[in-house]
């Protein structure tokens, strides 16, 4: 399947053009060649796209949830029959090498499966009463229609979890997909609707930001929203949010820390991490940024970073043995560029990287900046791109002072042999998600969230459902 000349709207079970025409360029990252047109949605698409929602709530509500549970894992099913090639979709709009594209396919289908069964338990409970013939139960109902934010960096991981959630519980959606990579998120809801989901209950639109969610949000057919993307944006949205009393889950941004202490297997830590920190070229939330060296490992630990770094293959994400792809786009190698640059004058060492790739696409290579000051803007704002931070540290307090210092809370990592440290770390580390001595986070059925700036609720777990549920109280005396 090659790359579709045009995407289209999902509104109330059909796929169709703007009601005004209107269509955006979606741009391969690697080439900066127009891969086609995506249909802009405005107010009146909208509008439909909420009616179409409210209508699919009436409907998928009352669905029973072993109903629901098949449909979804038929759903499940057909994204794994069609993974190749929703894979190259996603590589060439996204950038991210298509071995990358692949496994978040295959993991999207994982998290259908898992909200699917989760959903069938989504029980309620007896409530003991004080006397008799009176009976007290809690009992779970669905919020009602959903709208959704998500991003670029991982189109169909993003918008599985929320659309999961929401269908899994009896909810309605309005998914706001990116418009940077719209491709494939559009075959994920193809893969619900061919499953079988009613018209109206999964709806997908595309357009401006701004204007799609100050639409939706304070919408009253709106129950509930989910976001994830920068902190300042989620800051704006979840005000709007609190305005109109919506339940509102929020992923926001990180710069999550990585504490490696002088007991810890260094060379392993040093590989793992490198791994991690340059997967989608390190357009992760939740990519390790700030590295928190104990000194008696610390040029041990940069040395093998570096070397792990310098053997990372840069390339088109289609190319074979293509180990990072490009950037997103011109404004985040501008970005990236501009955080080094302001490092390295602050007084940090260039290790290696620090400049962009070539003319054509938007490539910038893996970097990594030693003994990096507090001072740094790249220390304090997420960098959301390629660039590992050194910072040598004495000992665990110190490291968990520079962890805990930032605002942000999202995900940590750590390296220890000590139960004692690992402890210490587990409970002094302020974050939504903490990893020690691997990479462990973002299964579907561990919890997925931040905490302060990082943002709050969770999507991933059990506890991912509750959100998109109400708890209602029915106490009944029996009466001869």
């Amino acid at each position: 399947m090659s790359y579709p000349e045009k995407i289209l709207l999902h509104i109330n079970g059909q796929w169709k053009p703007a009601a005004a025409g209107r269509t955006l360029a979606v741009v391969n990252p690697a080439n900066e060649q127009v891969l086609g047109q995506i249909a802009h949605a405005g107010i009146a698409d909208l509008d439909e796209a909420l009616e179409a929602a409210q209508k699919g709530f009436a409907v998928w509500s009352r669905v029973p949830a072993f109903e629901r549970y098949k449909i979804m894992r038929k759903a499940a099913e057909l994204v794994r029959e069609r993974a190749d090639a929703i894979a190259r979709m996603m590589t060439m709009e996204q950038g991210k090498p298509l071995a990358e594209a692949k496994m978040e396919t295959l993991s999207a289908a994982d998290l259908i499966d898992w909200f699917a069964e989760e959903g069938r338990r989504t029980y309620g409970r007896v409530v003991p009463a004080r006397a008799g013939g009176v009976s007290q139960l809690a009992v779970k109902e669905p919020v009602g229609p959903v709208a959704a934010f998500t991003p670029w960096n991982f189109p169909l991981n993003q918008v599985v979890r929320k659309l999961s959630a929401a269908l899994a519980t009896g909810c309605s959606i309005i998914i706001k997909g990116p418009e940077e990579t719209p491709a494939s998120p559009a075959e994920l809801v193809r893969a619900f609707v061919d499953a079988g989901v009613p018209a109206g209950v999964v709806n997908l639109v595309y357009g401006v930001p701004a204007e799609i969610s100050a639409h939706l949000i304070p919408h009253p057919v709106i129950k509930k929203i989910s976001f994830t993307g920068s902190t300042a944006v989620g800051k704006q949205l979840a005000a709007l949010a609190g305005q109109h009393m919506k339940r509102a889950t929020m992923e926001l941004g990180g710069h999550a820390p990585v504490i490696v202490l002088k007991d810890a297997d260094v060379q392993r830590a040093a590989k793992v991490m490198a791994g991690s920190k340059f997967r989608n070229a390190g357009q992760v939330c939740v990519s390790p940024t700030r590295f928190l060296i104990d000194r008696p490992v610390y040029d041990e630990f940069v040395e093998t970073f570096t070397s792990a770094t310098k053997a990372v293959k840069v390339g088109d994400g289609l190319a074979e043995g293509t180990a990072m792809g490009p950037l997103i786009s011109e404004r985040r190698v501008e970005a990236v560029g501009a955080l080094v640059q302001d490092a390295v004058q602050s007084g940090a060492e260039l290790i290696t990287g620090g400049k962009r790739i070539g003319n054509s696409g938007y490539f910038y290579e893996p970097t990594v900046l030693s003994n990096v000051p507090q001072t740094a803007r790249i220390m304090n704002e997420e960098p959301f791109g390629p660039v590992a931070l050194m910072v040598p540290v004495g000992g665990l307090d110190e490291a968990l002072e520079e962890a805990n210092r930032l605002n942000y809370g999202l995900a940590a990592y750590a390296f220890t042999r000590s139960a004692d440290n690992a402890a210490r770390m587990s409970s002094g580390v302020r974050s939504g998600m903490l990893s020690i001595n691997h990479l462990g986070l973002a299964l579907p059925e561990v919890p997925f969230g931040g905490i302060n700036d990082s943002g709050y609720g969770t999507e991933g777990g059990a506890d991912a459902l509750e959100p998109y549920l109400n708890t209602k109280f029915v106490t009944h005396l029996q009466v001869e």
